[in-house]
């Protein structure tokens, strides 16, 4: 754009922000309104709601709820040759606002969704990791456990501000060991942070890559039962 004359050069854009309705997919598994817990599910990048409650099956229960949101970012993917369709949480674009609205969507999520149900236990695979955990250190409602799988926590997060959401129940991290999105060393020394930093972490592996382990989901059960 040519700016007024005499100004010479181009005038550079100005950029708005503007705050716009939208629909958003929530995959749910089981009766919201009988449900004694709720799992928060939050995919990793490039995946929708469906294929991580896939992921999820060996968790379902009477009296569970899985709840699924999907990120407000889809695209489309080469995958094996295949053209299909993916979502993310966020990118490093606008990130503040991106940001907020991530953080937003999901209060609204567990407000209107999973309402009132007394257990709330948080899950994050992969991208899905960052936003579980920025979710949970903001404190928005006490969470009985926070599951890590494949993923390290947002390093903006605070860890004691993590540790008082959970209530002091250890975070669960969990990676395979031929897992080639996030190295398992990477994952141990989040843990060693977190630990450090005065909260409790625990860090299981299994054989396998990135994904989520149904041998591991069975471990977490029994410990949850303890």
């Amino acid at each position: 754009r040519r700016g007024p004359p005499g100004a010479g050069g181009l005038v550079p854009p100005e950029y708005r922000s503007l705050v716009v309705p939208r629909h958003a997919r929530i995959g749910v598994v089981g009766d919201t309104a009988t449900a004694t817990e709720a799992w928060l599910i939050l995919h990793g990048y490039g995946m929708l709601a469906q294929g991580i409650l896939h992921w999820f099956e060996a968790a379902e229960r009477s009296g569970r709820v899985l709840v699924a949101p999907e990120g407000l970012s889809r695209f489309y993917q080469e995958r094996n040759g295949i053209r299909t369709v993916g979502a993310s949480w966020m990118t490093r674009e606008d990130r503040d606002h991106e940001l907020e609205d991530q953080q937003g969507y999901l209060d609204r999520v567990v407000e209107e969704v999973i309402g009132q149900i007394p257990r709330l236990e948080v899950h994050g695979f992969s991208q899905g990791v960052a936003a579980a955990s920025r979710w949970v250190a903001r404190g928005v409602r006490p969470v009985a456990r926070l599951v890590c799988w494949g993923g390290t926590v947002a390093p903006e997060v605070d860890p004691l501000a993590l540790s008082r959401a959970v209530q002091g129940a250890p975070i669960e991290m969990i990676v395979g060991n031929r897992d080639k999105w996030v190295a398992p060393e990477a994952v141990a020394a989040d843990v060693d942070k977190l630990v450090a930093s005065g909260c409790q972490a625990r860090l299981h592996g299994f054989e396998g890559g990135h994904r989520v382990d149904n041998g591991v989901l069975a471990h977490l059960e029994l410990l949850a039962a303890r």
